[in-house]
């Protein structure tokens, strides 16, 4: 009998062995197969449900939920069901997360516990009385984001990260901001939104937002390196919270700039990136510059008919994007050996591939 990368999982989700053991488990697997430095699977750790029963169990605990709620209001108004929102989201977690392991589930739980902690948070708040605007969405966020980093620590779901990163956006935009974000989004132009040249606080707030995101999620795929646990699908949403928020931000400052100078920026932003996604070996930021490579491929085909510059546009990203899905593995091999040594390397995914045979 083999040992797969799933038996891993199950037996880590198990507490059979832990993460780390896993990880050292699969290091040796590959040594003897004779790839060490390559994983068996390609992808990113992704996962949303298992089976159609966590759908089904997931529409069953939204439909009890909301008949909680609706006792709860009957018998004490908003304090009562924000408190109902949050027992149901931590004791369900127990069975439905601890002992089932199952994804989506665990997902509609977290989100039930978050909802009522934020709305909790902010009926206190707005009893208490606090000075100004600012100071009681920064005082939500950071409560919304340790009433979520607890849930966190006793159930290790990793969709919590994202609404971590979600509370986490709300304390910096405060921050960053002198104008709410409604009226930033209706006096801003669209183009000059993300524009830093601009001093826009949306693009500052956005800026600060990706590299603190970025630099948790780096954190959490270097506890994990082969991306078993759940400390890489952790990472996962942190960088798909990440990626647009400083890819956006930077391509957009370079894109605005008029002229050639703009293009020539914005293309070799995409080219850093497209190396930063393969060395961290994650494509939501490549994803996250989609946009504006379309964008550029469309300023290179010129201000011909618009019937045949839209195919062409397609067929030219479209196989791009097709390219580099398909040999992707192949590009960040081919990256990580031509780069020398650098802090970390040795703790992001493996990349070599060696052909030699197990003993």
């Amino acid at each position: 009998m083999t040992l797969t990368q799933d038996d891993l999982r199950a037996a880590t989700a198990a507490g059979i062995i832990d993460e780390a053991q896993a990880a050292r488990l699969s290091a040796l697997s590959h040594e003897r197969a004779g790839r060490i430095a390559r994983r068996a699977n390609e992808d990113e750790p992704f996962e949303l449900f298992s089976g159609f029963a966590e759908i089904f169990i997931s529409l069953g605990l939204i439909l009890l939920t909301s008949g909680a709620v609706t006792f709860a209001f009957a018998a004490g108004g908003v304090v009562f069901v924000m408190a109902a929102l949050m027992a149901v989201g931590w004791f369900a977690a127990h069975y439905f997360t601890l002992k089932r392991r199952m994804s989506l589930p665990s997902i509609v739980l977290v989100c039930t516990y978050a909802t009522g902690a934020g709305g909790l948070i902010g009926f206190l708040l707005d009893m208490i009385g606090v000075g100004s605007a600012t100071l009681g969405a920064i005082l939500l966020g950071l409560g919304g984001m340790a009433s979520i980093l607890l849930h966190y620590r006793r159930f290790r779901v990793p969709f919590s990260m994202l609404l971590v990163g979600l509370y986490g956006f709300m304390v910096i935009y405060a921050i960053t901001t002198e104008t709410s974000p409604v009226d930033t989004l209706i006096t801003g132009s669209v183009r000059g939104l993300f524009d830093l040249r601009q001093g826009g606080s949306l693009a500052i707030g956005t800026l600060i937002f990706g590299i603190l995101a970025f630099i948790a999620g780096l954190w959490f795929d270097m506890q994990d390196p082969h991306r078993i646990g759940r400390r890489a699908r952790s990472a996962f949403w942190l960088h798909l919270l990440a990626a647009p928020a400083l890819v956006n931000t930077v391509m957009m400052t370079a894109y605005n700039i008029p002229g050639e100078l703009g293009v020539v920026l914005t293309l070799i932003g995409l080219v850093i990136i497209t190396a930063f996604a393969l060395i961290i070996d994650r494509r939501s930021f490549l994803t996250a510059g989609l946009g504006y490579l379309a964008a550029l491929i469309f300023w290179l085909l010129g201000e011909g008919s618009m019937d045949i510059t839209i195919p062409i546009l397609m067929l030219l990203l479209g196989s791009l994007i097709t390219g580099l899905g398909t040999f992707w593995t192949h590009l960040r091999v081919a990256l990580m050996r031509t780069l020398p040594n650098f802090p970390g390397k040795t703790r992001l995914p493996p990349y070599d591939d060696v052909t030699a045979t197990s003993e």
